[in-house]
């Protein structure tokens, strides 16, 4: 005779897997925005270019920002940056600053 499964432990686990699994997001999201220099934003600014970001249907600009993405996971993974830069009080460094003025004129 098998033993009679424990669905209360194992709903608590899912529970807990999930919980954790988006604490893990929400601290990857806030280290990301601080990666790429964001933090200097109001969070106005922030969530109002997110909403952009999220409404924009059209396929040749994501896959643009995609490959920009891309672009700036792998110079972050060749060159990780030094002790003192996350220590700047959110001042981005010189290839975020370019970034973010180049990023300024695709807004429409």
């Amino acid at each position: 005779m098998r033993k009679p499964r424990d669905f209360d432990a194992e709903l608590k686990a899912l529970e807990d897997k999930t919980r954790e699994l988006k604490t893990r997001k929400v601290q990857q999201l806030g280290e990301l925005v601080i990666a790429t220099g964001a933090d200097a934003l109001s969070a106005e600014e922030l969530a109002g270019a997110l909403i952009v970001l999220a409404e924009t249907k059209d396929a040749g600009r994501r896959e643009a920002w995609a490959r920009r993405g891309a672009m700036f996971f792998r110079g972050r993974a060749r060159r990780p940056a030094p002790a003192t830069d996350h220590d700047t009080g959110g001042t981005p460094a010189q290839p975020h600053g370019e970034q973010q003025a180049s990023s300024g004129t695709s807004e429409t």
